[in-house]
């Protein structure tokens, strides 16, 4: 596409590219909030990993279809997939919907909503660090060193400090240490889709990774015992939203990337941790915890390290 055309897009309108990649941050930034409702309006408890399987599975093949929907209602034409493409998008389904949330759920049914916001945030340091040293996608950057050990400051001081992890006191790996993991499987499934996307439209390996990973997750979690029973219309109401949270948010953000640098859109991934905190103490009463002092510096560090990991400066 030509740069006549991109100038031609509302896309490209600032004012419209800053509020529609601050809603994309809203709707990720709700999602601790939206599974820790999940569990109550399920009555799904957070030893019940079978049917902690089974919601996520279910979320994800909705998001799936949804994707795919907005997407090919966007491209104006249905948006199928290469036959070569499926094994980009098994393995990219493998890290960003299987692995990503297996421990995803597993964390938010076992910490606070808060503290899965700062801690997942930690997906965007992985990420870069995961791109220059593993993958070799980037080269190495004094700018990003310097984000992701801001970043990182930031995680390590929420949980008091070295002293503090190292005692074992504050971290449990059902809780907070599901939540790293969860973000590492981020951080290599958007290396993946770096790759991936050289032969395959992005929205397309999305959307069907969505549906195959959460087709295996819904699987896995009803043969091994789960139950997912829709107590009342809320139940619905809240398994639409965490599909749309997926398939919106990933829909939109992947149409600014199109008609927009990178690099312009990108830094806005800042508000997402910030929304997470703020629509936790909200949604679910956790307002002590995420406005304390501690909550809010390492808050501050932790989007300034995204700021600084992914701004550069524009060329005129």
């Amino acid at each position: 596409m030509t740069n006549t055309q991109n100038s031609k897009s509302i896309w490209t309108i600032t004012p419209i590219m800053v509020i529609t990649a601050i809603f994309c941050c809203i709707l990720w930034g709700s999602a601790s909030p939206a599974i820790k409702i999940a569990y109550e309006v399920f009555k799904i408890d957070a030893s019940d990993t079978a049917s902690r399987l089974m919601l996520a599975g279910a979320r994800f093949m909705l998001a799936g279809v949804m994707t795919v929907v907005f997407g090919s209602f966007i491209s104006k034409k249905a948006l199928i997939p290469q036959k070569s493409s499926w094994k980009y998008i098994a393995i990219l389904s493998l890290f960003q919907t299987i692995g990503q949330y297996y421990f995803f759920f597993m964390s938010l049914a076992n910490t606070s909503g808060v503290k899965g916001s700062i801690i997942n945030a930690s997906g965007n340091f992985f990420a870069p660090m995961f791109a220059i040293f593993l993958f070799r996608l980037e080269k190495p950057s004094v700018k990003k060193l310097i984000g992701c050990a801001l970043g990182f400051a930031g995680i390590i001081m929420f949980f008091g400090g070295m002293g503090a992890i190292t005692s074992g006191a504050p971290i449990t790996f059902k809780g907070e240490g599901a939540m790293l993991c969860a973000a590492f499987f981020y951080a290599v499934s958007g290396c993946c889709i770096k790759i991936f996307s050289k032969y395959e439209n992005p929205v397309i390996l999305s959307g069907y990774q969505f549906a195959l990973g959460g087709a295996v997750l819904f699987f896995i979690g009803l043969l091994s015992g789960g139950n997912l029973v829709f107590y009342s219309s809320g139940c619905y109401l809240n398994l639409i939203y965490m599909g749309f949270i997926s398939a919106g948010a990933y829909t939109l953000w992947g149409v600014l990337l199109k008609y927009n640098p990178v690099s312009k859109v990108s830094v806005l991934g800042f508000v997402n941790p910030i929304m997470g905190v703020v629509l936790s103490a909200l949604f679910l009463g956790e307002g002590q915890e995420a406005f304390s002092v501690l909550s809010l510096i390492s808050l501050l560090l932790v989007s300034l390290g995204i700021v600084i990991v992914n701004y550069r400066k524009l060329e005129k």
